[in-house]
């Protein structure tokens, strides 16, 4: 395929790393290797300046990538084009999930649109929300699920669901037996909390801050599924989407309490760059995700 070499190129340029360019294109490092060395014999010139340990673009290379990303695109395109003509949905489609969608949502979304279009080709990413959204801007991704906010000048956003967040202590805990808890049963407790760029963490701290709340001590923890695990070992108290604790509240290995106020609520969005031109395969997807059943009858 004439793209291959150029995707090969453009794969390792992003990953800053052979083997991971290689894992992720299926092919060997040295398979690898050999196409940039086939590239720049036919350039005349040297693309990437490597080291064990380290992995930089030429002059030249900074001038092919740009060049390259173009033809990958238009190369997809005139693919997609072609395809329409027979009613065939094709191509590459990357998708983004902060990591509460990306656990609990996306496989169920993905496995019925990979059902429907067998010949698009999909690659996810599932991080905490920040880190999604600068793979958006940076256009590494086509589109990308996420909670919480994120800044609407930046991006195009489609609301998908309104989404719950409740507060969990473990079953041993003081609280449990507590109905309704103010502000000040929640002072000087130890909290369980999500790494700074999540979603989650985002919302514990706004309402830690806006509700004056001392905090006793806190633990850090890099996912929902660990963070609730903490919870029931005993650990600590935290604030959690409603869709990752279902099974464990339904088996009353913890217990959910609420916050006197209004309900703790944020949205699940759709968001895609402003400046990324959307392909049928991004269009399908996006139709298929505003009227998934998991998201429409999901009762919130």
């Amino acid at each position: 395929m004439i793209a291959d070499p150029l995707k090969i190129f453009v794969t390792v340029v992003e990953h800053k790393n052979f083997s991971r360019a290689a894992e992720e294109l299926y092919l060997s490092q040295p398979s690898v290797s050999l196409q940039i060395r086939n590239l720049e014999n036919e350039l005349g010139t040297k693309l990437i300046n490597r080291s064990p340990k380290h992995l930089e673009l030429t002059q030249s290379g900074e001038i092919f990538y740009g060049y390259a990303k173009n033809i990958l695109l238009l190369y997809d395109k005139a693919k997609e084009e072609i395809d329409q003509l027979s009613n065939v949905v094709t191509g590459g489609l990357k998708v983004g999930a902060s990591n509460t969608i990306g656990e609990y949502i996306l496989p169920f979304v993905l496995t019925e649109f990979a059902a429907q279009f067998p010949n698009v080709g999909i690659e996810t990413s599932i991080s905490n929300t920040e880190e999604i959204s600068q793979a958006i801007r940076a256009n590494y991704l086509d589109l990308a699920l996420v909670e919480g906010d994120v800044n609407p000048a930046d991006f195009v956003i489609h609301p998908l669901i309104e989404d719950e967040i409740i507060l969990v202590v473990p079953n041993q805990h003081p609280l449990a037996r507590v109905p309704i808890v103010t502000a000040d049963h929640l002072q000087d407790q130890v909290w369980i909390l999500r790494e700074s760029g999540s979603g989650t963490r985002a919302f514990s701290d706004k309402l830690i801050k806006d509700r004056g709340i001392h905090v006793q001590k806190s633990y850090v923890i890099g996912s929902g599924q660990a963070v609730k695990q903490a919870v029931i070992a005993g650990l600590g108290i935290a604030l959690v989407s409603s869709w990752i604790v279902r099974k464990e509240l339904n088996a009353r290995e913890l217990t959910a309490i609420r916050i006197k106020g209004k309900r703790l609520t944020r949205f699940f969005s759709l968001i895609k760059s402003k400046n990324h031109e959307q392909s049928k395969a991004m269009e399908v997807f996006t139709e298929q995700l505003l009227t998934h059943e998991l998201l429409t009858s999901a009762d919130k």
